[in-house]
Formats: structure tokens, C-alpha cells, sequence
């Protein structure tokens, strides 16, 4: 006999309701959905919070469509009104949806008003929530109420981005407030290292805007505006607009050898990092590790890497030995490794880069007869670290790079979730100054240093600006700088000084295709280094890859 075919219960009509709800949702069919409302309401239909979030969430995606707009509108406000009024409570998603319609229709006030009034709610911000209302009111030129609603931001801690700021600023330039354009361009250096094109516009439609031209100090006090340079690490003084006159804008590249812009010939300066920040996002990358990985596995690798922290390079041991190979068969280059490997060696004075690279990894490779003899080879001089089963060992080089203040070599762009629990615009410069990236061309290797200048906005002791701007490889040398000098001043001043110290441990870093970091603590580190490694390491204690490699 055949199983019996199950018998379906059925509907109720807040069920049938649900699912063709849903059903619109997906397919982003607004009138659909605002038929079936008409028809629930016109029924009594009982509505959850969910319901009302997906009528809205229509409603505001739509308001982008001229033919939809007004129906998105009418009906936005009707859903969240009948909400209201039947108690239940809207939470940030519903704050959102709502105040993108009041958004849309101009009112910037309604959807300020909407996020102030979250706390009666118990609920908070996020920067969506926010923007609709900033957005707005810089669309329509109120700047003192978009300055209003920063404020806010700030108040309930919403960081801004770029897209929040570049408003800011593209607003504050058109009501003609310097000193508001200034502070955001501050904030631009401090949030992005590359400003995408349409934020480089803006800051272009500025600088040849006749107001800038009457903005700053004719006599300005050098001695200052250096001390404030040296004070804050290099690449800006933060001491306001420098000279008056015409503004100079072009496009330009950087010299990587000379650290120059290619357009005025100003030095591009290293942009100290902070040994206290870095010290404490070591921590922040530790403690993010152990929440995620095997405590003790994890610990026993920090006091592990206490003992031996002479390593001026980490390598990535699995981006490369997988770079350009099949992924299908598993393929896994031991000759790409082993020729980073050596070229570092070769690079810093014969001193053997730690090459990380998980326990699975490794152990395929042990068992390999043609690759043993390399890997106990590595294993003799302390160059190979294998991290455990069951582990990511993405946390492993990135704690083991930042502690130790030195170079990293992959071409990893860092972009997975592991790195976003960062969050922080103190990763992305450090990424600047750190990583190493390479290429394999017809089997010849490589290495892209990072280049000898901070890819940042820079503001020079004569008042000058560099912004560099984002592109698809977002790479020196062929990336774009925004080079934007006052003539003026600059021939006032007597000459491009090509001698900008970037910290006061030392002057501008340059890329001598060597392993020398151009950070300062990398600089310091390296001076306090005077054995120079030849063949076998001194005695250390061994790794677990050398533990396990007999058990192989």
C-alpha cells in the first residue's frame, strides 16, 4: 500500500496573509502587497510586527520608483499609523523604513523627530537610521540642522563614514563655511585612507570655489604649525587654512622611489603610528581570538611568540602556496613559499621570515617525500609555525604581525568577517604600512613593499592638501592623488621643502626594496636588533609543528 497523502490544514486568513506577504516581499511587488493589505484590513486580519515591518520595508524601498512613489507614501504612513495605534511598538527597523518615506518627501525634520524619540522605545540608532535625516537636509542646503542631527549622532554613538561625511562637507562648501569644511576634511583622514571619486569631486568643487580662495592665514606662525606636525605624528597640523590665494588642483601620481608628487614635488610623508594604539590593537585582535578559538591553543601561541620575537616578517603560508593554483585538485605550491621564503631571507640581512600555516596543511605536506626534507629544513631554523586543528589561522598571523611590528606578506585583502569585528580605521592604516603584497610572473616572484609614504590625506606644513583617491586596485604607484597647492604660498614659503620629518624618532622612510617598515616603532625595534641570523637559529623552544612532526 502507498504511504496515505498527507491531508494540508486549512488557512486561516492571517496564515494566507502571511504567506503572500512574504510572497511580494521577495519579489518586491508593492501594489500586490498594498492590495492584500486593503483586503486584511477590509477582513479585520489580525497584524504582527512583522507584517507591518514588511509593508514598510516596501513602502520605503519603492519611493526610488517615480510610478511608485506616491502609493509608497500614502500607504507608508497609513501602515506605521495603524501600528501605532494598535500598540505595537516600532523597533529600529520600522524607525528606519519610516524615515526614509518622510525623507523622501522632503520632510527631514519628521525623520529627525522619529530618531530622537527612539529612547521612548528602548531602542537605538544605528547610522541607516540616521542618514535619512541627515541626507535630507543636506539635499536641501540646512546645514545647521544637518550639523544638529551629527551631533546626535555622536550623543548615541553612530560613527560617520564616508558617504555621512562627504555630505557634510559637500553641504558645508556650498553655504560657504570654511572652517566646517576643514574639520570634515580632518575627519575624512581619519575615518577612509582613499576617498572614492565622487567625495574627491567635492573636495575638488571646493578648493576652486571662490570662497576657499579668501580663507586663511596670510602671516601664519611656522614655528607652530611644525611643532603641531611633529606632535601629531606627521602628514597634518590640523591648525587651519595656511596662506590666502588661488588654489592650484590637478591630478597626479607619486613617485615611489623619491616619496614626490609628480605634480608639485612635495615629499609625501609616513604617518607615525602610535605605539600605545598599536599596543592596544594587539589586544583588541587577542581578545577577539580567544573568544573564537581554543583558549589555551591560543595562549600557548602568544607565550610561544613572547620567546621569539625577532621575526621582522610574517608569511601567510596558505595564500601563497594556493596562489594561482587548482583549487579543484587541492593544489598547493610548496615552491612559491620556499621562494618568499628566501627572498626575504635574502632581503633583511639573512633573517628568516615565520611562515604560519595550519596544522592540516602541514601535515599533508610532511607526508609528501618530495617536500619533507624542505619542511624539517624549516622546522630546524625555526621558520615554520603549524596552528592547530580546528583553528582560523587568519588570527594567528594577524596577532603575530601587529605584535611584533612587522612586515606581513599575503594578498589577503582582509575583508572577512573576522577583520570587520575590527571595525576600526586604525586597521586600515596599519594595513597601509604593513602588508606585503606579491605576484608570480612566469614563476618569477615579486614582492610589493609597502610604499615609503602613507597613502592618507596629507597636510603639509606650507598648507598644502594630497588626497589620494580610491580606485579598483587601490594601489601605489598607479593610484591618483588630488595634489592641491596655493602657488602663493608656496613660493612665499621659498622652496618645496623635500625634508618633512614624519616623527621625532626619525625623517621621511624611505623604500629601499628592503624589509625596513617604514613605522617608526619598526625603526626602533630594528635598531635594537644587532645579531644578525646566519644559518641556525639559537636554541628556542620548539613549536608544535616541530613537536608533531615526528608523529607525522
Amino acid at each position: 500500500m502507498g504511504t496515505p497523502k498527507k491531508i494540508k490544514k486549512k488557512q486561516t486568513p492571517e496564515t494566507q496573509f502571511h504567506s503572500s506577504l512574504t510572497l511580494c516581499s521577495k519579489h518586491k511587488d508593492l501594489p500586490s502587497a498594498i492590495s492584500l493589505y486593503e483586503s486584511a484590513v477590509s477582513q479585520k486580519t489580525h497584524f504582527n510586527h512583522h507584517h507591518f515591518n514588511t509593508l514598510l520595508y516596501l513602502c520605503s524601498n519603492s519611493v526610488s520608483d517615480p510610478s511608485l512613489k506616491q502609493l509608497a507614501l500614502d500607504n507608508g504612513f497609513r501602515v506605521f499609523d495603524q501600528m501605532l495605534s494598535i500598540g505595537t511598538l516600532p523597533n529600529e527597523a520600522t524607525i528606519t523604513a519610516v524615515a526614509r518615506l518622510a525623507a523622501a518627501k522632503g520632510d527631514g525634520d519628521y525623520a529627525f523627530g522619529l530618531v530622537k524619540g527612539m529612547d521612548k522605545y528602548n531602542v537605538l540608532p544605528r547610522l541607516r537610521t540616521c542618514d535619512p535625516a541627515l541626507f535630507c537636509f543636506c539635499e536641501k542646503l540646512e546645514a545647521e540642522k544637518a550639523y544638529e542631527v551629527e551631533e546626535h549622532m555622536g550623543m548615541v554613538g553612530v560613527s560617520l563614514e564616508e558617504p555621512e561625511i562627504a555630505a557634510l562637507l559637500k553641504v558645508s562648501a556650498e553655504t560657504g563655511n570654511g572652517e566646517r569644511v576643514y574639520g570634515y576634511l580632518h575627519k575624512l583622514r581619519n575615518v577612509v585612507r582613499c576617498v572614492g571619486e565622487s567625495t574627491a569631486k567635492i573636495i575638488e568643487d571646493w578648493f576652486l570655489g571662490g570662497v576657499a580662495c579668501e580663507l586663511g592665514e596670510a602671516n601664519w606662525d611656522s614655528g607652530g604649525v611644525k611643532e603641531a606636525v611633529l606632535r601629531n605624528g606627521g602628514g597634518w597640523h590640523g591648525q587651519g587654512w595656511i596662506g590666502k590665494g588661488v588654489w592650484d588642483v590637478r591630478r597626479a601620481n607619486a613617485d615611489m622611489s623619491s616619496s614626490q608628487c609628480c605634480s608639485c614635488g612635495e615629499r609625501l610623508v609616513c604617518v607615525d603610528i602610535d605605539c600605545g594604539e598599536t599596543q592596544r590593537f594587539a589586544e583588541s585582535v587577542a581578545a577577539l581570538a580567544m573568544e573564537r578559538e581554543v583558549k589555551s591553543n591560543f595562549s600557548e601561541f602568544q607565550d610561544w611568540l613572547d620567546k621569539h620575537a625577532e621575526y621582522e616578517a610574517i608569511v601567510d603560508g596558505a595564500n601563497i602556496g594556493l596562489y594561482q593554483q587548482n583549487f579543484a585538485d587541492g593544489g598547493f605550491s610548496l615552491s612559491q613559499l620556499d621562494a618568499v621564503v628566501k627572498e626575504l631571507y635574502n632581503k633583511s640581512g639573512e633573517k628568516w621570515p615565520l611562515v604560519l600555516m595550519h596544522n592540516r596543511r602541514f601535515r599533508g605536506l610532511v607526508k609528501n617525500p618530495s617536500h619533507r626534507k624542505l619542511i624539517e629544513e624549516w622546522m630546524d631554523k625555526g621558520i615554520l609555525y603549524a596552528t592547530p586543528s580546528g583553528s582560523n589561522d587568519d588570527w594567528y598571523w594577524l596577532y603575530a604581525a601587529v605584535k611584533l611590528k612587522c612586515l606581513l606578506v599575503t594578498n589577503d585583502e582582509m575583508r572577512d568577517h573576522i577583520f570587520e569585528l575590527l571595525g576600526s580605521s586604525f586597521f586600515l592604516k596599519w594595513k597601509d604600512r604593513h602588508q606585503v603584497r606579491y605576484t608570480f610572473v612566469k614563476g618569477n616572484l615579486k614582492l610589493q613593499m609597502p610604499p615609503p609614504y602613507s597613502s592618507v590625506i596629507q597636510e603639509s606644513e606650507i598648507g598644502s592638501w594630497h588626497v589620494p583617491v580610491a580606485d579598483d586596485s587601490c594601489q601605489e604607484p598607479a593610484r591618483t592623488w588630488l595634489c592641491i597647492t596655493r602657488p602663493g604660498v608656496s613660493k612665499a614659503s621659498g622652496e618645496v621643502s623635500h625634508n618633512l620629518e614624519t616623527s621625532q624618532n626619525g625623517g621621511v622612510c624611505r623604500n629601499l626594496e628592503s624589509l625596513n617598515s617604514c613605522t617608526a616603532e619598526f625603526v626602533a625595534s630594528h635598531n635594537e636588533k644587532t645579531t644578525v641570523v646566519t644559518g641556525k637559529r639559537k636554541e628556542r623552544s620548539p613549536s608544535p609543528s616541530q613537536l608533531n612532526l615526528s608523529s607525522a
